[in-house]
């Protein structure tokens, strides 16, 4: 947990010096914050070249908003916020292209499995890659970044009700997948 505590201060620390405008502190927030970015962006959007357009795309975005930043501890949460927006809007425009290309789609399940065993990893990762994109999201911040309910709110742009919601509902999801309740949901 102090390596956790370490890394947020010192991110608040470039953040602030970012938001001064010295490069090298900018420069230094891309460091520590990009990975993470790209692995919100990539849980979002499930394509990894999209994920690293949409990172991109958010990291001018995050320059030009930078100065309105009033908590440089908040700096992650409000950088999550950005691709969180940055990647709906592309999810948008991918929707509308492919309704306007195929029209609507089949939604058959291409198999359906029959768990005997405990859930593997693959099994595990399968349940997760089958939940919406905002339970996802939700659940990794969650989960995976060690974000508090709170900072998931803001980084989603939702209220923290729909994060507990959100995460409640995922949990349930990957529960049954995982014990091979199948309901047609995904």
């Amino acid at each position: 947990m102090a390596g956790t505590d370490k890394r947020r201060a010192l991110i608040a620390y470039h953040a602030a010096g970012a938001r001064l405008g010295r490069e090298r502190d900018f420069a230094a927030l891309v460091s520590l914050c990009d990975a993470r970015l790209r692995g919100h962006a990539r849980r979002l959007c499930d394509d990894a070249e999209t994920a690293r357009d949409i990172v991109q795309e958010s990291w001018i975005a995050i320059a030009r908003a930078l100065p309105g930043l009033r908590d440089e501890t908040a700096f992650l949460a409000f950088a999550l916020r950005i691709v969180t927006r940055a990647a709906a809007r592309d999810l948008g425009r991918r929707q509308r292209r492919r309704v306007a290309d195929q029209g609507f789609g089949d939604s058959q399940p291409d198999h359906v499995a029959a768990p005997d065993a405990a859930p593997s990893a693959p099994d595990l990762q399968a349940a997760i890659a089958a939940l919406p994109p905002p339970h996802r999201a939700a659940l990794a911040l969650f989960y995976l970044e060690g974000l508090s309910v709170a900072e998931v709110a803001h980084a989603l742009d939702i209220p923290p009700g729909t994060v507990k919601s959100r995460l409640m509902t995922a949990r349930a999801r990957l529960r049954a997948h995982l014990e091979g309740e199948t309901d047609g949901q995904s």
